[in-house]
């Protein structure tokens, strides 16, 4: 069931009726229920390894907060588990692959997998969720008692595929307050499933369409045709992603919870390390406390916090998919992370370059320069494999591209879906409208979607025109969201 899906439209409103309908005990029950419903409606087997799954840790939370003996070993068995499980579904193939790339030196090959293995939706946000429950107990919180309250955490169904990715310390204690929806509370979270879903369906989904049409053949597109393209994929993952988070975090807030903010403004940071605090947050804070911080962190010494942090960034590559580009990715995040802490060095050495830094036209570049490095390294992301995006870079950098070709010139054939063409202009415009009022807005409150304030009647207006582009604009097909695949 995908939040863009008419099924989903149907779905909710029952849920969020029933829930504020029946006594508060049940409603517990009736969200586990509705989240079981909502996973086993994609694939009803792979209901029952995510209830295998939850039951294990929830034994295993239980045991290592009693335990005074073997308290370690309990826990490296259990994060151990969630990692092999995780690591069985996510990187056999991977692995097998890369082994036999190796034997193939030796003429030898592995005996192939006698059963095709089908990634479960969201198996990596779960592992993540029972890492952080596990972790934080065998640190001193206190575990989950009630088994059916572990249950929900782990199934939220706003939450349960793609993130935000919850701290189970938060969702515990708003399962525990008997809230009531208030009119304000229901206005934010509709308009926030409302936008969520013009930024999938509308800008996410058609700017797919150039996307795909320009990497499915980079070699007949010249320079510009390839920047175009690689400007719509940075924005249609953005849009893709944080769209998908709108509709969780308003599809939470109609059943009274908050869920964590995943986004702010990612392609308005001013360097590589701020902009890993704008973008999916709840990952990159996941990363810093249970990963980073674990390794050492920035404790011992320059060269160690810099190995810590290819290491985290590395793996962080790896989560994404089980392929060299997605770890080269990571890794390229993690080079730059380094090279940004060299140079906040440099310029605290410098009054020179503190000056120059401190001006505003510097604070231009510095997001300019900051998309351009994101931008690239997405190449990487949306590249088929490394080869593929190194030879879209070089295009992009002129250090290999076609001389009877102007760089200006644009040759991105017709596509099945003209309304591209016309979205083109209206998505960078917007953007770009978003962006600046954003900046100037951001502490207000009256906001919708994150874009922009109005009064009722003008967000009445604008909210049945955004419905109305969403009927008339979206496109034959609607793909998954993006992060499904992680």
């Amino acid at each position: 069931m995908l939040f863009n899906s008419f099924t989903y439209l149907v779905f909710l409103p029952i849920v969020v009726a029933l829930f504020w309908v029946v006594p508060f005990r049940f409603r517990t029950a009736l969200l586990l229920l509705a989240s079981y419903i909502f996973y086993m409606s994609w694939k009803p087997e792979y209901g029952l390894l995510i209830a295998a799954m939850t039951a294990i840790n929830y034994g295993m939370g239980l045991w290592i907060a009693r335990a005074q003996a073997k308290r370690k070993m309990l826990f490296v068995v259990a994060i151990a588990a969630n990692l092999l499980l995780l690591g069985f579904f996510k990187y056999a193939y991977f692995v097998r692959d890369s082994l036999n790339w190796g034997l193939g030196f030796a003429n030898q090959e592995l005996m192939p997998i006698p059963f095709q293995i089908i990634l479960p939706l969201g198996i990596s946000f779960f592992a993540f969720e029972f890492i952080h429950y596990l972790s934080d107990v065998y640190k001193g919180s206190a575990p989950v008692k009630s088994p059916w309250q572990f249950a929900l955490f782990a199934s939220f169904f706003p939450t349960q595929i793609a993130g935000p990715i919850k701290r189970y310390q938060d969702f515990m204690q708003q399962l525990e307050v008997k809230t009531k929806l208030t009119l304000s509370q229901f206005d934010e979270a509709l308009e926030l499933i409302i936008f969520g879903l013009v930024k999938k369906v509308i800008f996410a989904d058609n700017l797919a369409i150039v996307v795909q049409t320009a990497y499915a053949n980079p070699n007949q597109f010249t320079c510009f045709d390839m920047w175009l393209a690689t400007y719509a994929f940075a924005f249609q993952v953005y849009f893709d992603f944080s769209g998908y988070t709108d509709i969780a975090r308003g599809s939470a807030q109609l059943l009274g919870f908050k869920v964590p903010k995943n986004f702010d403004l990612p392609y308005m940071a001013e360097s590589i390390t701020e902009y890993w605090r704008r973008w999916h947050i709840s990952l990159s804070t996941w990363l810093k406390d249970y990963l980073f911080i674990p390794l050492g962190g920035s404790r011992a010494g320059k060269w160690m916090t810099y190995r810590n942090i290819l290491i985290t960034f590395t793996l962080c590559g790896l989560w994404h998919g089980a392929a060299t580009h997605y770890i080269l990715f990571g890794t390229l995040h993690g080079i730059l992370l380094v090279l940004h802490r060299e140079w906040r060095h440099v310029v605290e050495k410098s009054k020179t370059l503190q000056t120059l830094t401190a001006n505003k036209i510097f604070h231009v570049f510095a997001i300019f320069l900051t998309f351009h490095a994101v931008c690239l390294t997405e190449v990487i992301f949306r590249a088929d494999n490394v080869p593929i995006g190194v030879g879209i870079i070089k295009k992009l950098l002129l250090i290999d591209h076609m001389p009877e070709l102007k760089f200006w010139q644009v040759t991105l054939p017709n596509v099945d879906q003209p309304g591209v063409y016309f979205f083109l202009p209206l998505i960078l415009l917007s953007i770009l409208a978003g962006q600046i009022i954003c900046t100037q807005i951001r502490k207000n409150k009256d906001c919708i979607g994150g874009i922009m304030p109005f009064n009722r009647p003008l967000k009445v207006a604008y909210l049945t025109v955004a419905i109305c582009l969403l009927i008339a604009f979206s496109p034959d097909i609607t793909p998954k969201f993006i992060y499904f695949q992680f």
